[in-house]
């Protein structure tokens, strides 16, 4: 699962990467050769709306989609389960309400060739075709979450769904942080030891004495 995070990170990453130095090159053109590509501004939109999407399913994997825990550790152990497995069903509904939608969308696309209002008329399908992609993405993510859920409510491994469902709070946002600063901190650590094998030249030991 980390593994399909890091690849959707990587994809989301570059897709405003590309965006961003074709925004770059448009301001260049207008500044000094007084022409346009005529299409940053569409290609923007699309970015946005794949963009978009595929943060759907980062933020399901990093479970920071918005939840009111205002009460929730207030409950007893049972209602958390009930109201994690809850939480994780509702979305998968919605995740697949979203897709049956665009998709009825790219069948109106289909019938009428439907192309964009721009110098490009770029054919909606492209976009729409990528766009529906990302959605099932988050759909099947959601299900498959939604799934897990439901396995582990029905054998009664309740302390098992709260721990992987249950909304995440300041305190394990914060060791999170901290374990992230740790890591990096041993890393650079790491980085910078010294060789062994040169530590242990000729004249080495009296040079480190020295400083």
């Amino acid at each position: 699962m980390k593994r399909v995070e890091t690849l959707a990170s990587m994809l989301f990453g570059g897709v405003f990467l590309l965006l961003s130095a074709l925004v770059s090159l448009e301001t260049l053109l207008r500044k000094f050769f007084n022409m346009s590509l005529q299409g940053a501004d569409e290609l923007g939109g699309y970015a946005l709306a794949v963009g978009g999407t595929l943060a759907f399913s980062l933020a399901l994997f990093g479970r920071t989609h918005i939840r009111i825990d205002l009460f929730h550790e207030m409950f007893p152990q049972q209602m958390q389960t009930l109201l994690n497995w809850l939480s994780s069903v509702l979305m998968a509904i919605f995740a697949v309400g979203l897709c049956w939608t665009t998709y009825k969308v790219i069948g109106e696309t289909l019938d009428y060739g439907s192309t964009a209002a721009t110098p490009w008329a770029t054919p909606l399908i492209y976009p729409q075709g990528v766009w529906f992609a990302s959605l099932c993405i988050f759909a099947l993510v959601a299900t498959g979450f939604a799934l897990r859920a439901t396995y582990l409510l029905v054998t009664r491994r309740h302390a098992v769904l709260n721990d992987e469902f249950h909304p995440r709070g300041i305190t394990e946002e914060v060791k999170e942080e901290v374990e992230d600063f740790e890591h990096r901190s041993h890393a650079d650590d790491s980085g910078s030891e010294v060789d062994p094998s040169v530590e242990s030249a000729p004249g080495m030991t009296r040079k480190r004495s020295e400083t």
